[in-house]
């Protein structure tokens, strides 16, 4: 297509799924997306992963109505900007969580846009620091962003499988890679999920020993089959006592509170637990952080550089989310099962069925 100032100076007409409302359904929905800019991306969306946030803003979260959600894009490009360089049209593209930033402050100059000491632009339901409007997300026919936050899909990665790699995947690959997760090091995933399903797989490509908490007897198989060398049962007593002292590094995923002094224990001198639920309130026993110089901490989705170079790294390893794919038209569905964390491990929505 052309990149002319004419052509870019359109606002393009989309069509997508809309809460109306707070707390209201999905419903489609026509809207205009931002004309082109010169440093622009264009693309069809052909899937888009279902994440817990979507869920939780078209509730209590949202700010301003209709919302449409969507933050695991994945499509095809349609057109790019003047000065775009290293996108063409037919690239398999990923558009993930922030589609910009400041741009000027540390974090944002070290690549680590989702830190903006400004607070990134939200994929959807953010304001666009040019014109001011509300950003729409990916539970639509296409998407319009800077280039700067826009990913090539490697050639070898289901595109379906593929999209919560720009969220649950990013999520979990920064933290392992912060605290240089590896060969020779002992490191445990809490919770077998959305979250933790691709902890434990990236774990075990870096090459660490990987050992599964959870809550379930029934998940133990299903751990062992993501790539866990030994799943642990974090409601006996027994088999957590036989854990302390025994990890580096521990990547919790659970979003509820939950006793944490045996996790803790678990813990190396100088080791990190990093939570990325991020329950309402912690339970667990500061003098177990003294005991044992032993840090709690937490992460964010992690930025643009990081989210490259997690997608080549899945394309080297086979790495992908296991998923449902259903379609927009079971959204409703989706979203009910999703509540009761009815899904293994995370719902894509098929897009071109829109």
């Amino acid at each position: 297509m052309s990149n002319s100032a004419d052509q870019s100076a359109v606002r393009r007409s989309a069509h997508g799924l809309a809460a109306l409302e707070r707390g209201g359904p999905l419903v489609p929905w026509a809207f205009q997306r931002r004309a082109l800019r010169p440093r622009d991306v264009a693309l069809k969306i052909t899937h888009c992963g279902v994440c817990h946030t979507d869920l939780h803003s078209i509730g209590k979260w949202g700010q301003e109505f209709p919302i449409v959600p969507g933050h695991e894009i994945v499509g095809v490009v349609l057109e790019v900007g003047s000065e775009v360089t290293g996108f063409s049209a037919g690239q398999r593209v990923m558009v993930g969580t922030i589609v910009d930033s400041c741009g000027e402050c540390e974090p944002c100059k070290a690549g680590l846009e989702v830190y903006c000491q400004a607070f990134p632009t939200t994929t959807y339901d953010g304001l666009d620091r040019v014109d001011g409007t509300r950003t729409r997300g990916g539970y639509s026919d296409h998407y319009v962003a800077d280039q700067r936050f826009v990913y090539h899909l490697p050639e070898n990665l289901d595109a379906a499988a593929a999209a919560p790699l720009v969220c649950a995947g990013i999520t979990t690959y920064s933290p392992l890679k912060h605290w240089k997760v590896g060969p020779g090091m002992t490191v445990g995933v809490v919770g077998v999920g959305g979250l933790g399903h691709l902890g434990i797989k990236f774990a075990r490509a870096l090459g660490a020993h990987v050992v599964a908490f959870t809550t379930s007897p029934k998940k133990a198989e299903a751990a062992t089959a993501l790539g866990a060398h030994e799943v642990v049962l974090s409601t006996d007593a027994k088999q957590m006592a036989a854990q302390a002292f025994r990890f580096d590094f521990i990547l919790d995923t659970v979003s509820t509170s939950y006793p944490m002094d045996p996790m803790l224990l678990a813990l190396k001198l100088d080791a990190t637990l990093c939570s990325l639920g991020i329950p309402d309130k912690f339970d667990f026993s500061p003098i177990l952080l003294t005991m044992g110089r032993r840090r709690l901490s937490s992460s964010g989705v992690g930025g643009s550089v990081e989210t490259q170079e997690m997608l080549e790294f899945c394309g080297r390893h086979g790495i992908v989310a296991d998923i449902e794919l259903v379609s927009p038209r079971e959204i409703a569905v989706a979203f009910a099962r999703l509540e009761k964390g009815d899904v293994r491990y995370r719902f894509v929505l098929d897009m071109q069925q829109l």
